[in-house]
């Protein structure tokens, strides 16, 4: 019998360092990044050798603004996920800011 992958549902308002944790901020402030791309996200997903799956759904609560969302593989918990991806987001910016 197949087993049911377990994916975890990742929006990008997640790592936004302009909405409050009751708007839907999930990372600490020092992790977050001032609006984060779609691209930035699946990229860091693939650093940490994952396999990302983007959708294109309305994060529920800010259903007029971000318009995607990301899939991905649960080897470990959520919030552990995030800050990891965060800390990733945040080395990618950094290193488009030294090019």
């Amino acid at each position: 019998m197949l087993r049911r992958r377990r994916l975890a549902v990742i929006w990008p308002i997640y790592f936004n360092s302009r909405v409050s944790r009751s708007q839907g901020r999930k990372v600490p402030l020092e992790l977050a990044v001032e609006d984060p791309k779609v691209d930035e996200i699946v990229e860091a997903v693939r650093m940490m050798g994952l396999t990302p799956i983007v959708e294109d759904k309305a994060y529920p609560k800010m259903w007029w603004k971000e318009k995607s969302r990301i899939l991905v593989e649960k080897r470990m918990g959520k919030s552990k996920l995030l800050k990891e991806i965060a800390r990733n987001i945040k080395k990618i910016r950094k290193k488009s800011v030294v090019e």
